[in-house]
């Protein structure tokens, strides 16, 4: 972009302008969508329509603009929708002629005119009075790189938006995935509510929160980090089906599957488990892909996944020693499992629990493998300070996380509605938190009262909405699919 082009755009600004017209006009006249217009002419043969002579306006931004001295062509665009519109001296009014030529690519503009079709057949409105809308004082890119220049597409998206229809496609797609996450929900009777974002203490996960001051009550507050404890305060308020899809904040880094702020659907069902959550899990995974792509065959690189039928699952402990050789159960310590994990050539040895220890080996030899959906179940109870044991088995808690494409897509519970038992997990997690595990899940007082007011068996899921998001659009990374994701501070 020159200073040049820039000077030439204001000139043409002040010329609106002492011509008494406004650039920014409050007020757009009646017109049609183009994507309606096309609809209703788009068959027409060009004898059709000069026999009609229909008259239609439309309102639009200038994606192209050709002159050819006596003949002016300006294509606009609305929504996704384009259509040519003409100016011909001696034909169009001279005043509205010299506007249309004098028109820059990126400027909003209302054109009223007939609908006809050119020698080329290209469907075009004819132009018999314009108006600015809104003068573009720069320029649009000519030519957008794409992934060229990755920064740019996300620190400018509106321009990665205007110019790259993969990210309006997957803009659009996400629409349709929230929709149908919701559409789901609602109709197996769950109520949306909201919870709060600040929070005086963060907690319904094991990660590093944000935190602030609120100035007025000299209090310190966190982002949340998850919705879990204020749901589950919903259900124990008698909201026995509840569901929030809302922005958590975690900080920590940023990578092809992580991001300080993402979309979160967190919801809570009384009278159910851990089952009850795959069920519906895979009910709203399916509806989605359907709703978005029209089909369960969903492209993932240079392969498919597969979301009809049943989907595979597979204990943690199984995973583990399936992948390892590793029996976590009897390697139940931490110099033990960290022993067993260096002989099975483990790379990252330095967590300060075992049950981090634990969280690191799936994460390295097992998660990454797996592909197509699958529910990795009953994991260790050091794992899982909200989830209700196993009866079977008390060293493990009724859960189970969701993968598909080689990473965590969602996370359920029965959840744990003893209080006593709950403190003393809580009281556990202090010990870690000791121990060096600076994401150690924090005592909550106020929980643990409303858990001893009594909450009835629970079902809880908890779904990474942009990582759907992802994975349906077959995208590289989260931040193709977040409008304006988080980005290091530019350099320039």
């Amino acid at each position: 972009m020159s200073d040049q082009e820039l000077k030439s755009r204001r000139e043409r600004l002040e010329k609106l302008r002492a011509a008494g017209l406004d650039p920014f006009p409050a007020r757009t006249g009646a017109h049609v969508r183009v994507a309606a217009l096309r609809e209703a002419h788009d068959a027409k043969s060009a004898e059709q329509l000069d026999a009609e002579k229909p008259v239609a306006a439309i309102a639009g931004r200038v994606r192209a603009a050709r002159s050819f001295g006596k003949l002016v062509f300006v294509t606009l665009g609305d929504d996704g929708a384009q259509l040519q519109v003409s100016a011909r001296r001696g034909i169009t009014p001279e005043e509205t002629f010299a506007f249309v030529k004098s028109l820059d690519v990126g400027d909003f503009v209302r054109v009223e005119g007939t609908v006809w079709r050119t020698q080329k057949g290209e469907l075009t409105l004819d132009a018999q009075s314009a108006q600015m809308l809104a003068k573009a004082l720069r320029p649009l890119p000519e030519k957008w790189h794409g992934l060229a220049d990755v920064e740019a597409r996300y620190r400018q998206r509106y321009l990665d938006l205007l110019s790259n229809p993969r990210a309006r496609e997957i803009a659009l797609l996400r629409s349709k995935v929230t929709s149908s996450l919701r559409r789901t929900l609602d109709a197996r009777g769950f109520l949306e509510v909201e919870t709060p974002v600040l929070q005086p203490l963060y907690g319904g996960g094991s990660a590093t929160p944000f935190s602030t001051h609120h100035e007025k009550f000299d209090q310190h507050l966190y982002l949340r980090i998850s919705d879990e404890l204020y749901l589950k305060r919903c259900v124990i308020g008698g909201l026995d089906r509840v569901y929030e899809i809302g922005h958590d904040f975690r900080n920590e880094g940023i990578s092809h599957k992580h991001s300080p702020e993402f979309t979160m659907l967190e919801c809570y069902q009384a009278y159910a488990d851990y089952t009850h959550m795959m069920e519906l899990v895979q009910a709203m995974i399916v509806d989605a892909a359907q709703t978005a792509l029209g089909t369960l065959s969903v492209p993932h690189g240079n392969g498919t996944l597969e979301l009809g039928g049943a989907w595979r699952r597979v204990t943690m402990t199984d995973a583990i020693r399936d992948a390892t050789g590793i029996d976590i159960l009897a390697e139940n310590d931490l110099a033990k499992l960290r022993a067993a994990a260096a002989r099975a050539g483990i790379q990252r040895l330095d967590a300060p629990t075992w049950a981090l220890l634990v969280d690191e080996i799936f994460s390295e030899r097992v998660e990454p493998k797996l592909i197509q959906p699958t529910f990795i179940t009953h994991h260790p109870t050091e794992l899982s300070p909200l989830a209700k044991r196993d009866p079977n088995d008390p060293r493990l808690v009724e859960r189970f996380e969701l993968f598909m494409a080689g990473m965590e897509l969602a996370n359920a519970f029965s959840e744990l509605n003893d209080p006593d038992d709950q403190r003393a997990r809580f009281e556990e997690l202090r010990k870690d938190a000791a121990a060096g595990d600076a994401e150690a899940h924090p005592m909550d007082e106020d929980f643990l009262i409303a858990l001893e007011h009594g909450m009835p068996p629970t079902g809880g899921l908890g779904v990474g909405v942009d990582r759907l998001v992802r994975i349906l659009a077959d995208a590289p990374n989260l931040r193709e699919v977040i409008l304006f994701p988080h980005l290091r501070p530019d350099a320039k």
